[in-house]
């Protein structure tokens, strides 16, 4: 009997269900029956019934008796530890290291000993030495404070999300003999839970009833095949996992921190309390451990997801390779495996372009230090030990050489810190916060904050055609019946004979998902809401149209009656139902992709609706026939079948009627899905959505390659891509099918896919039709790993299916749809588009390119005051041995670029004009040609300007030259006053990096960069007059 004791009102004890759970296979089918007498017995133990469920009464009991479905959300990170994450980054990092050396040299100035009479420049000066380092630290902390309160905010917002999620995510239960939408938290031990193709299991449980069920265990297990499940082959399902086809029911035995997915998560630390409630110390199964020890933490934002809190899909299923992979595509990315356990995701295109030029500045601040230091020196050695009139002639004296040689190490150092971009940092995070902010406004769902920018330098998009470029309202408008094509539906039930009107009513209302349905419109005037599968729902709105309803066919089929169910998936193209025949006997209805099923069929029903002969001549005149021309007009064209196996010995037989003897293989299917009867074939429409093709003329005019894949016939792709203007008349463009594309793309002998086959191929593609998940991740890896592009490709994604997830995983950016799109597809991507339009994508690509743009604009505007700055405290350290910009006023100038100017650059607002433009790429340099003018241009005319009022101040202002002074001068607040002004207006002409002419264009759109350079304008005003000593200013006479 059952392992452990402590049994409660139900029967069956915590610890004895969790023993059950950690079975599998054969030997969870023994102990099922040997302990309690099969799962019917299970049933009863639970005072649970498999066809009408429990009580709504029941459930606060079970989940005192057996817990609640939730597990609680691991604890948010403290703001101190987001603050230390913050701190990573190597430009912060070069920063800190720069703020100590600063602050050290500043101290060890302050309290060295001097030698007699030695003076230092301003003892002023010297005295806010400590300012340097000071600034930078303080840019450090306002970048770490801002970021760990952007990731502080972005964790709440995730939470309150979950919240939501938690409100909506319903899973279908029978309570009280009805089937009912019941929230996952609520669901509990004992309920009877209906499982199909899609879902994200919430629960352990027991199989009572399946349809060719299989489902992806990875998530915990690790293992990428498909575990095919079964009342008498693996009857567990354990939560977390995915159900990749089929459909059934179960008893649920486990929830919450009991379930597998639970026991894995205490594991993990991700809650508080002990392993079980009972104590147990148990480990949790092999499987499971193996799975925590190598699952792929998410190394996002810092933020956790949603689906950290609530049993729903676990990133590990999306993030496997395809079903049935062939391990072809392992030419595309040779570091694939190596990067599926990293610890850290891969940097996003900018950051890693923003690296690489911090690592550049600092070498050249490096070089330029070293440079300085050199020529100081050279200059004090020839200066004080060559022989008078060159030199002073003096002897070596370690002290006073040593104390000087420490001086010139610290004017070198301070020149790399003020090379080093400070504020650079704080650009990027305040340009992804705002953005990520206003794309959720836009229908964009931002799950990974670098996904922002990296779509922004997108350069091809992949997109699904169903419900992205159409409105996925489908209606059936043509249908083929009794050898006649009725191009405008009109006749009714009665106008075709009953042999072939009965059998199309009852094979679309049996052979569905009994979860699809048409339910009255809302709201007066509108259309019929369509809920569950659109296509589904276009072939009852026919038995509709025909006068008849589908509920009557399936109160005579109820879904547990139904025999055996092949489910739809990728490979198949098509659904199959066996019910029991009338009289003995299974009917068989199919439906599909029309080319699928017809070509299993052998019979076709005529006018009189009466069997006959169909042979491959017949078959290929329909298609020319029939389902070309519906395919041409932009309609998916559905195939209509069935089949009878009729007992032996009940009479004659039929033409079509297949004799009987005992129980079909079910397990040979293509054996039993053949030799159909065709009925006909429906024509379904699915209106292009009518904002999309503006939308694709705009990719295209940005330089963005819009591609459609999709598992529609090749004509009803192409028809739908000329619409959308993906395809233009004249263009020499590929449309391919998936078997074709991989025909042209893998190497005859070997069967793989090589990169040389694969580059002749991709350009030209514009349309994969009939295309499997497999074609889709294969086309995305090989147009990423292809280096025919002088910038290589970024390449964005659009999914919605569960098998989707490894090509949205793959992908720089994976779109998934926010009302279509399964659990597993959403945690696979990066952004999830709430309204399922196409058309917001190209919102996610301005507000990535302005991103891009914004970070660009700042980078223009502090480099050219870093070359300014450093010029001149080159020159004044080497040349004159005094600075006329002090320690305090670049205070103010960094105080300026770091946070006032990033503030104002970092939000502006995209406009039109940034699709106005080719994409960047992958490769393209982050300071083009252009940025590099404008930077050098700026800076001489800053440079030629300072040293002229340095030099030649009294010939344009009326104030004397003073180099040397140890009290604030008007010669030096001058120069200093100049500087911020020609920063101030180089902020203005930084707006524009891409050979503008009007530098004030879009200016009153972004009111905020007017407000704050307004305000610093006047506060530079109020510095220069009322500074003094603290600013080293002095008010012109």
């Amino acid at each position: 009997m059952a392992a452990g004791g402590g049994r409660n009102e139900y029967g069956c004890s915590l610890q004895e269900l969790r023993t059950l759970m950690e079975c599998r296979g054969h030997e969870a089918v023994s102990k099922i029956q040997s302990d309690y007498g099969g799962v019917d017995g299970l049933c009863k133990r639970l005072k649970a019934s498999p066809q009408s469920g429990i009580n709504e009464s029941e459930v606060p009991s079970r989940k005192q008796a057996f817990g609640a479905n939730m597990i609680p959300p691991k604890p948010p990170k403290t703001f101190l530890q987001l603050a230390l994450e913050a701190m990573q980054d190597y430009t912060l990092i070069m920063l800190i290291v720069c703020a100590l050396v600063s602050l050290a040299i500043s101290l060890y100035q302050k309290f060295r000993t001097k030698t007699p009479g030695e003076t230092h420049g301003d003892d002023s000066e010297e005295q806010a030495g400590w300012i340097e380092g000071v600034a930078i630290a303080f840019a450090v902390v306002v970048v770490v404070l801002v970021t760990a309160f952007n990731d502080w905010s972005k964790e709440r917002q995730f939470r309150g999300l979950q919240a939501k999620l938690e409100q909506e995510h319903l899973f279908d239960v029978i309570r009280n003999g009805q089937v009912s939408k019941v929230l996952v938290n609520d669901i509990v031990v004992g309920d009877i839970c209906q499982v199909k193709y899609g879902d994200a299991l919430p629960a352990d449980g027991i199989i009572i009833q399946s349809n060719d069920l299989k489902v992806d265990e990875s998530s915990l297990t690790g293992e990428s095949d498909h575990v095919k499940k079964g009342e008498d082959r693996d009857p567990i399902l354990m939560s977390g996992t995915n159900v990749m086809e089929g459909s059934g029911r179960m008893i649920v035995t486990a929830v919450g921190i009991n379930s597998q997915a639970g026991i894995i998560f205490s594991l993990l630390g991700a809650t508080g309390e002990a392993e079980g409630a009972d104590g147990d110390d148990k480990p949790a199964p092999a499987q499971a451990q193996k799975r925590s020890a190598n699952d792929k933490p998410n190394a996002e934002q810092s933020a956790p997801h949603p689906e950290a809190v609530q049993l729903t899909a676990v990133s590990g299923a999306a993030g496997s390779s395809p079903a049935g992979g062939d391990g072809a595509t392992n030419h595309v990315d040779d570091e694939e495996k190596k990067k599926k356990y990293s610890s850290s995701k891969e940097k996003s295109i900018l950051q890693a372009k923003l690296t690489s030029l911090a690592i550049r500045i600092g070498n050249v601040g490096s070089l330029i230090g070293a440079v300085t230091f050199l020529v100081l020196i050279i200059k004090y050695c020839v200066l004080t030990f060559a022989q008078p009139p060159t030199g002073a002639g003096l002897e070596f004296n370690f002290t006073r050489d040593l104390q000087k040689f420490i001086d010139f190490v610290i004017i070198s150092v301070t020149v790399i810190v003020v090379a080093v971009p400070e504020g650079l940092p704080l650009a990027v995070t305040l340009s992804l916060a705002y953005s990520v902010k206003k794309m959720m406004k836009d229908n964009n769902l931002v799950r990974h904050l670098d996904a922002c920018e990296t779509m922004g330098n997108a350069t091809a998009i992949c997109s699904d055609k169903t419900g992205t470029l159409t409105t996925n309202r489908m209606t059936a408008v043509q249908v083929y019946l009794g050898g006649a094509l009725e191009k405008k539906i009109t006749k009714k039930y009665s106008d075709y004979p009953k042999e072939i009107s009965e059998m199309l009513c009852k094979a679309i209302s049996v052979n569905s998902g009994y979860t699809s349905r048409i339910l009255p419109a809302e709201v007066a005037n509108e259309l019929p809401k369509q809920v569950g599968n659109k296509t589904e729902c276009a072939l009852l709105g026919l038995v509709l149209d025909l006068g008849k309803h589908y509920d009557d066919y399936r109160r005579e089929v109820p879904e547990e009656a139904i025999h055996k169910i092949y489910t739809f998936n990728s490979v198949r193209k098509s659904m199959t139902t066996v019910i029991n025949r009338p009289g003995g006997g299974y009917i068989l209805f199919c439906k599909g992709a029309s080319e699928m099923v017809m070509s299993k069929c052998a019979f076709i029903l005529d006018g009189q609706g009466q069997p006959r002969p169909f042979g491959k001549p017949e078959q290929e005149q329909i298609v020319r026939q029939v389902i070309e021309p519906m395919a041409c007009d932009g309609l998916r064209t559905i195939g209509i079948a069935f089949k009878e196996f009729v007992p032996r010995g009940s009479g004659q037989l039929g033409p079509n009627e297949v004799p009987l003897d005992g129980e079909p293989d079910w397990d040979n299917e293509d054996q039993v899905v053949s030799r159909l009867t065709c009925i006909g074939v429906i024509g379904i429409e699915d209106p292009v959505r009518p904002e999309v093709p503006a939308a694709i003329r705009k990719c295209q005019n940005a330089g963005i390659c819009v591609r459609m894949v999709t598992g529609d016939n090749i004509n009803t792709a192409r028809s739908i891509a000329t619409k959308c203007g993906i395809l233009k008349p004249g263009e020499n463009f590929l449309v391919l099918e998936g078997k074709d594309f991989n025909k042209r793309i893998r190497d005859p002998n070997t069967g793989q896919v090589t990169q040389d086959r694969f580059d002749q191929v991709w350009p030209r593609l514009r349309v994969l039709a009939r295309s499997s998940p497999q074609d889709k991740y294969t086309l995305v890896s090989g147009i990423i790993a292809s280096k025919m592009s002088a910038g290589r490709e970024v390449v964005a994604v659009t999914g919605d299916g569960t098998n989707d997830g490894p090509a949205l995983k793959k992908a720089d950016v994976g779109f998934a749809m926010g009302i279509q799109g399964t659990d597993v597809a959403k945690e696979a991507s990066d952004i999830i588009l709430t309204d399922d339009n196409f058309s917001s994508i190209v919102k996610a690509v301005m507000w990535g390119r302005n991103v891009y743009d914004s970070i660009s604009k700042f980078l223009q505007f502090q480099l050219t005051v870093n070359v300014v700055a450093v010029v001149v405290a080159v020159f004044s350290a080497c040349v004159i041995s005094d600075t006329p910009l002090r320690a305090i006023q670049m205070l103010w100038v960094n105080l300026i670029m770091d946070t006032l100017a990033s503030l104002a650059l970092a939000t502006e607002l995209p406009s039109d004009e940034l699709l106005e433009r080719k994409p960047y790429g992958r490769t393209k340099p982050l300071i083009d040609t252009t940025m590099l003018r404008n930077i050098v241009g700026n800076a001489l005319y800053q440079l030629v300007i300072t040293f002229f009022l340095l030099f030649c101040g009294d010939k344009m202002i009326d104030t004397p030259i003073e180099i040397g002074s140890r009290v604030p001068t008007e010669h030096f607040t001058a120069i200093f006053n100049a500087f911020v002004l020609m920063t101030l207006f180089n902020e203005i002409n930084a707006r524009k990096i891409h050979n503008q002419r009007n530098i004030f264009s879009g200016l009153q759109r972004n009111l905020l960069f007017v407000l704050i350079w307004i305000t610093t304008f006047v506060l530079q005003i109020l510095i220069v007059q009322y500074g003094g000593m603290v600013f080293r200013t002095r008010v012109w006479s």
